[in-house]
C-alpha cells in the first residue's frame, strides 16, 4: 500500500534525517517477515506529512508503533524501544533492511539501556505483501458444502500445534479447554488437520471466569475470544481482529452463556457476526496477528484454537469453504 504526499523543499527533506520522498521510498508498504527465530512478523512503513513512521509484529502478542523510522542512503532504520514490567527502558533494538525487489533483507541488533550490546546481531526476512483487492461482493460469494469440524465425541480430526501438554477434550458434545496454573505446565494450541483458504466458519463459544481463547484462521489472523462482557470497545476484546479491528459495538453476552460467532473470510476481507450482529463488516485485513502459524497470507492452513491461556468451551463448528 502506497500513500501520497505533498511535495516536500531540498531542506525540508535533509531536516527529516534524508527521508525519501514518497514517490521515490521503496520501502513504504506493508511487509511479511519471516524473524530470526523462524516465528512471523510484519513491518508496515508509512509517510504522512513528509515524515516516516512504522508500526511492527514481532512474533506474539500486538502489532505496536516504532520509536524510530528513518532512511539513509539505501538502508530503512527501525529503533524498537523495550522496556520492563516497572516501565523504564531496558533495551533499544535496531533493524536496519536493505530492498531488492519485493524481499527485504534485515538485521536486527540490541543494546541494554547503558549502549551496551546484547547478544548477536541477527539476520532475517521479509517479503512485500501485495495490495488488498478491492472488497468483496459476499453475496456473490460461492461457498461449498458444510463441513462439520467437532463430531461432539472425541478430537478426531484435531491435533496439538506443537508438544505441549493437553488441555483439551470433548465432554457432552463440548470441545473444551482446561488449563492447571502451574510452573511445570504449558497447556497446548490445537488446530484442525485439514487446511483451508476462504470460508464461512459458524461456531458457539462460551467464556469461562478471565477467559482468553482466539480462533485462528487459516493459522494466520486471530479472531479474539475474551470474555469482555461490559468492557469498552478494544481491539483486544470479543470477535475483534487482535489488535487490527476494533468491533464497530459492544455484542457480548455475559459470562458462562453461549455465544454464536458467524466468521467469513474472503480475499483478505473479514466480516465477524456476534450474537447476530455485525461488528466488523467486510474489513480488509493488513497481515497477520501475534501467534500466526506463518507471515505468508497466501497459503492454506488451518484453524487453530488457542489453548494455552484460560479455559474456554466450543461446541457446533462448521465451515463452509469458498468455491471459486
Amino acid at each position: 500500500m502506497f500513500f501520497s504526499i505533498r511535495s516536500l523543499s531540498v531542506a525540508a527533506v535533509f531536516s527529516l534525517g534524508a527521508v525519501l520522498h514518497a514517490a521515490d521510498n521503496p520501502f513504504i508498504g506493508r511487509w511479511a517477515l519471516t524473524l530470526p527465530t523462524g516465528g512471523a512478523g510484519w513491518l508496515g512503513v508509512e509517510e504522512k506529512d513528509g515524515a516516516l513512521s512504522s508500526s511492527v509484529l514481532w512474533g506474539g502478542g500486538s502489532v505496536v508503533p516504532t520509536a524510530g523510522t528513518k532512511v539513509d542512503g539505501d538502508t530503512l532504520i527501525v529503533t524498537r524501544e523495550q522496556k520492563n514490567k516497572e516501565g523504564k527502558l531496558s533495551a533499544i533494538e535496531t533493524i536496519t533492511a536493505k530492498i531488492e525487489g519485493d524481499a527485504l533483507k534485515l538485521t536486527t541488533a540490541k543494546k541494554n539501556a547503558e549502549g551496551k550490546e546484547i547478544g548477536q546481531p541477527a539476520e532475517f526476512a521479509g517479503k512485500r505483501i501485495a495490495d488488498i483487492p478491492a472488497k468483496p461482493d459476499l453475496a456473490k460469494v460461492k461457498f461449498g458444502d458444510p463441513i462439520q469440524l467437532l463430531n461432539g465425541k472425541d478430537l478426531t480430526g484435531w491435533r496439538l500445534l506443537k508438544e505441549a501438554d493437553n488441555g483439551w477434550s470433548v465432554v457432552d458434545g463440548v470441545l473444551q479447554n482446561r488449563v492447571v496454573k502451574a510452573k511445570d505446565k504449558h497447556f497446548g494450541n490445537l488446530r484442525t488437520d485439514a487446511e483451508f483458504e476462504d470460508f464461512n466458519l459458524k461456531t458457539e463459544v462460551r467464556t469461562q471466569e478471565g477467559s482468553n481463547s482466539g480462533i485462528y484462521l487459516r493459522g494466520i489472523y486471530e479472531v479474539q475470544i475474551m470474555e469482555s462482557f461490559g468492557k469498552p470497545l478494544d481491539s483486544h476484546h470479543m470477535g475483534a481482529l487482535y489488535s487490527r479491528i476494533t468491533p464497530s459495538v459492544n455484542a457480548e453476552k455475559p459470562i458462562g452463556e453461549w455465544q454464536t460467532l458467524d466468521i467469513t473470510l474472503v480475499d483478505r476481507h473479514l466480516t465477524v457476526i456476534l450474537n447476530g450482529t455485525t461488528i466488523i463488516d467486510n474489513q480488509p485485513v493488513l497481515g497477520c496477528t501475534g501467534g500466526a502459524m506463518t507471515s505468508d497470507e497466501f497459503k492454506p492452513g488451518p484453524l487453530y484454537l488457542q489453548g494455552d491461556h484460560t479455559n474456554v468451551d466450543y461446541r457446533n463448528m462448521v465451515l463452509r469453504p469458498v468455491v471459486k
